[in-house]
């Protein structure tokens, strides 16, 4: 016996065409470079994809070559999510906030032909675009300003299209957009999609027991377009036509609250060092913005303290984790609370709330120690090993590595992870940030959540420093709340409380601020660069 069903192949340009047949009025608001807003719907967004598509067809482009874009969040930007892929072409996103030397590694190893690029980033690009084979840059001009002669226009290569044209052929499994990792642990490693891969995890992300997602809503995604496919905001989106509000560079809290006071928001994206900020502006003008009621915020990059989503509670916000990675497209876990939980007190529904979450339809995890896989009793810690539908089997033009895949084919994360039994993932840190100190592990990211859930610290990094007898020992970087007075003894006290005295930081040092990596995260390496040379004989 045979199935009866249509062999249809799974194709993001049927997102693109659904979006311009069903919500062809529904808004796309664009904050551009001088803070006006730019407004437009899903009709020209459709009519300007497919002009884009035929465009590039025309100026050479052929089946897998890469287009990379190297833009902030805008409406443009969303073309290119649509465009380039409708083109036969490969989305490439270029994280403009790498070192010009890594974007130029990047672009040359992924071999750009085309870029599309920000008028206000051009200067970045020329100080890379020499250790490129980018044949043929294209400049949006946001602002009306003239395009320098050796680069072509954006609309004028708009109007190279004729729009009679119609997509070419192309398998669900076709490569269709690609990024690279950040490269915290050496030379950034690119991950290739396809239509398969986008299409299923659109699906699953839009479920009522992941993001929840549905037409109704409005979104802002403060995560950038350059970085993990904007957690795949753009094709959810355009597959139920939400209204879309796009930041453009402005993602301080001062500039996105007005945002999402004037487009009344329904759902926003973003890591939490961005909803730190936010949340400590809210706390201090209670009054000043009013906000959507029954907003959702979605969380990931990070760890998120229990504290963080107190606080956004008292306001009436919700705030959702979720856990992935570039490698994992990169939704792999959301952590909402389920029909087995019911009945729990507030400390326990929290402490649910502040893991990464169980995982979503079609992925798989596991946790694997010294000794095999370990049982899911919310204790035993392990390596955090991922597989599914949308999570890479191998890197772009990279030999196989042990270090990054199993035998059986799972994607070996880095992180060191424990599993409740009904499913929820805590993540306890990542391999390189596990402090150990006297033969004994102690996990930095309990430390920092803890650290921030003193009333008077706006932020906290635990790193591991060496020390003369104990081999490590964990150093606390903290970042106080503006106005307020907090001291190490404070903090020690505060800590006294959770943890056993060899757990508690020996050294603390107060900055302004702690460096973040190009995604918002802690960069942790910097701070071990900073701080590697402790002298213990100075604290006292």
């Amino acid at each position: 016996m045979q199935s009866t069903m249509m062999g249809t192949p799974l194709n993001l340009c049927h997102f693109l065409e659904r979006a311009g047949t069903l919500y062809g009025g529904v808004e796309i608001v664009s904050r551009l470079p001088d803070k006006s807003l730019h407004r437009t719907n899903y009709a020209a967004f459709h009519r300007r994809a497919r002009l884009l598509a035929e465009a590039l067809q025309k100026a050479g482009l052929r089946k897998g070559d890469r287009v990379a874009t190297l833009m902030w969040n805008h409406y443009v930007h969303f073309e290119s999510y649509f465009g380039v892929i409708a083109s036969g072409g490969v989305l490439h996103t270029l994280n403009l906030r790498l070192s010009p030397e890594d974007i130029g590694f990047i672009a040359n190893h992924a071999q750009d032909r085309f870029l599309i690029v920000d008028d206000v980033l051009l200067p970045l690009f020329e100080a890379f675009k020499a250790h490129t084979r980018i044949e043929k840059v294209i400049v949006v001009s946001l602002g009306g300003k003239p395009v320098p002669g050796e680069y072509v226009d954006y609309e004028e290569f708009l109007a190279t299209a004729t729009g009679d044209w119609d997509y070419p052929d192309a398998d669900e499994n076709d490569p269709i957009a690609m990024c690279y990792t950040s490269g915290t642990t050496g030379r950034p490693k690119g991950v290739v999609y396809s239509h398969r891969s986008q299409v299923l995890h659109s699906l699953s992300q839009c479920l009522p027991d992941a993001l929840n997602l549905s037409g109704k809503d409005v979104v802002l995604p403060v995560v950038p377009m350059f970085h993990a496919n904007a957690w795949g905001i753009p094709y959810s989106a355009a597959m139920l036509g939400v209204k879309l509000v796009m930041p453009g560079p402005f993602l301080h809290p001062d500039d996105l609250l007005p945002l999402l006071e004037q487009e009344q928001v329904t759902v926003s994206c973003g890591v939490p060092t961005i909803w730190l900020g936010l949340i400590q502006l809210l706390e201090q003008h209670p009054d000043r913005w009013k906000l959507k009621p029954g907003l959702r915020l979605t969380v990931g990059g990070a760890a998120t303290p229990e504290s963080l989503i107190r606080r956004f509670e008292a306001l009436g916000i919700q705030l959702t984790q979720g856990w992935g990675m570039t490698e994992t497209s990169p939704l792999c876990t959301v952590s909402k609370l389920t029909q087995q939980q019911t009945g729990f007190t507030d400390d326990e529904r929290i402490a649910v709330l502040a893991t990464a979450g169980y995982p979503v339809p079609l992925t798989e995890m596991r946790i694997v120690g010294d000794d095999g896989e370990q049982p899911w009793d919310g204790q035993a810690v392990g390596e955090l090993q991922v597989r599914g539908p949308w999570i890479t089997g191998r890197y772009h033009d990279l030999p196989e590595s042990a270090a990054s895949f199993t035998d059986d084919g799972w994607l070996r994360t880095g992180d060191v992870a424990a599993v409740t039994p009904l499913g929820f993932l805590k993540i306890t840190d990542r391999t390189k940030d596990l402090i150990k100190s006297g033969g004994e592990w102690i996990r930095s990211v309990d430390l920092e959540n803890a650290i921030m859930g003193h009333p008077a610290v706006a932020e906290a990094a635990v790193i591991a420093v060496p020390h003369p007898k104990w081999s490590e020992r964990p150093l606390a970087v903290v970042v106080r709340k503006s106005g307020a007075a907090v001291t190490e003894s404070d903090l020690r006290e505060f800590l006294a409380a959770k943890f056993v005295k060899w757990m508690v930081p020996d050294a603390w040092v107060f900055v302004d601020a702690i460096p973040r990596t190009s995604a918002g995260k802690f960069l942790k390496a910097r701070l071990r660069e900073q701080f590697g040379d402790w002298k213990w004989a100075e604290t006292a």
